[in-house]
């Protein structure tokens, strides 16, 4: 089964171990580099977005079988507008779940750092 990776980052290793093992992930289809551009840079300026990212949903679906898993994440619209189109082409669309950990140093001079890390916990598909 496929996985296609709309999204603006690189997929974690424990992603990916994710997808393999649990969701029996056997090929991963990145968007091509034009489209991964496209999907990072929607500028905020447009209105309606439909025409602006539907060389994305044309890409999904060309390439994808009934039953393939979307991750898909990115500009709330577009994420919505692109989990609508999945589920019409029967697609399974999930997201990430992440858990937040907050690391908090004092240092010498009486200053508090925080590092916020988050870590991939498990897919989770998109209601209706």
């Amino acid at each position: 089964m496929k996985a296609f990776l709309i999204f603006s980052h690189h997929l974690t290793e424990k992603q990916h171990e994710d997808l393999r093992l649990n969701w029996k992930i056997t090929d991963l289809v990145p968007l091509p580099s034009q489209l991964q551009d496209l999907w990072s840079n929607i500028p905020a300026q447009i209105e309606l977005i439909e025409a602006y990212i539907e060389p994305v949903t044309e890409w999904l679906s060309s390439g994808s079988s009934p039953g393939d898993l979307a991750l898909i994440q990115g500009d709330s619209g577009a994420t919505c507008i692109l989990v609508q189109a999945a589920y019409r082409f029967g697609l399974v669309p999930v997201y990430s779940t992440t858990e937040r950990i907050v690391r908090e140093r004092r240092s010498v001079d009486g200053k508090v750092y925080q590092e916020r890390v988050f870590e991939h916990v498990r897919f989770r598909i998109y209601g209706r």
